[in-house]
C-alpha cells in the first residue's frame, strides 16, 4: 500500500471519527496523537530487486528529493487536519540486509554489501533532518522524533555478539543464497533452527528481536542515536 493510498484511508477515519465523537474531541485527538512512518526502504531497493530503470531517470539526489518530497507532503496534509506529533526512522544501510547480499553474489561474485544501495540509504538519511527541520519552522506546533536506524545498525552488523547476534548476513528464513529470496512460507523455502539469533527474518524484514531493541532504542534512547527528543519524550510533549 504507498503512501498516498494511506493518506487518502487515514483522512477517511478521520471523517468518521468526526461524525461518531464530534468535531472537538477529534481535534484534541488528532493533534496529542504521534504519527509513525516507516518508509524508504522499499524505494531504493525494488528498483535494484526488479531491475527497473527508473533510477536510470534520475540523479541519485534528484531520486532521494523526491521520496522525501512524497513523505513530507503527506506530514504536511497530516498538519492540515491537525496532526502535530511525528516519528520517524532513518534507513539501515540498505545494501547489507541478505537480499542485497545476494544480489551482490549474482552481480560480481561477491558476498559483501551492496554499495551501490548504501550510498542512497545515506543519501537518504542526511535529507531527512534537513527537510523536517525546514517543516517544523514552516508549521506551528510540529515537532518530531528521527531514530537513527544507520548507526544503530551498523553497531550490531560490525559487533553481532555484543547484542546477543550470531548471525546478520544471512537471513532466517528463505531460499536461495544466504536464504535472502521473500520466499518464507511459501513451497520452497528453508528455515532457521534459532531465530533470536539472526538479525534478519527474511531477505529484507529484521527479526521480532531486533525490532524489539529498535522499538527500545526509539522510545528512550538517547539524543545520539533519537533527536531531536525520543518517543517518550513526544508522547509528553
Amino acid at each position: 500500500m504507498d503512501l498516498k493510498t494511506q493518506l487518502s484511508n487515514f483522512k477517511n477515519m478521520e471523517k468518521q471519527l468526526r461524525q461518531k465523537l464530534g468535531a472537538s474531541e477529534v481535534k484534541t485527538l488528532l493533534s496529542t496523537a504521534v504519527y509513525m512512518f516507516s518508509i524508504g526502504s522499499n524505494d531504493y531497493l525494488v528498483p535494484f530487486i526488479t531491475n527497473s530503470t527508473v533510477l536510470q531517470s534520475y540523479s541519485k539526489k534528484e531520486y532521494v528529493k523526491m521520496v522525501i518530497g512524497n513523505i513530507t507532503t503527506v506530514i504536511q496534509e497530516i498538519y492540515k487536519i491537525g496532526g502535530r506529533k511525528f516519528g520517524l526512522s532513518k534507513l539501515l544501510p540498505l545494501g547489507c540486509p541478505p537480499i542485497s547480499r545476494a544480489l551482490e553474489i549474482v552481480r560480481t561474485g561477491g558476498s559483501g554489501c551492496m554499495e551501490e544501495v548504501t550510498l542512497l540509504s545515506k543519501l537518504h538519511n542526511r535529507a531527512l533532518p534537513k527537510a523536517l527541520k525546514e517543516l517544523k519552522s514552516q508549521l506551528k506546533g510540529c515537532t518530531y522524533s528521527i531514530f537513527d536506524a544507520y548507526t544503530a545498525g551498523t553497531a550490531i552488523f560490525n559487533n553481532p555478539s555484543k547484542y546477543g547476534f550470531e548471525e546478520v548476513k544471512m537471513a532466517c528464513c528463505g531460499s536461495g543464497p544466504l536464504r535472502a529470496s521473500i520466499t518464507c512460507g511459501q513451497k520452497v523455502y528453508q528455515l532457521c533452527d534459532n531465530v533470536s539469533e539472526y538479525f534478519f527474518f527474511d531477505g529484507i524484514h529484521p527479526t521480532e528481536k531486533a525490532n524489539y531493541q529498535f522499538a527500545k532504542l526509539m522510545w528512550d534512547g538517547s539524543p545520539e542515536i533519537v533527536k531531536p527528543y525520543n518517543l517518550k519524550t513526544l508522547f509528553e510533549k
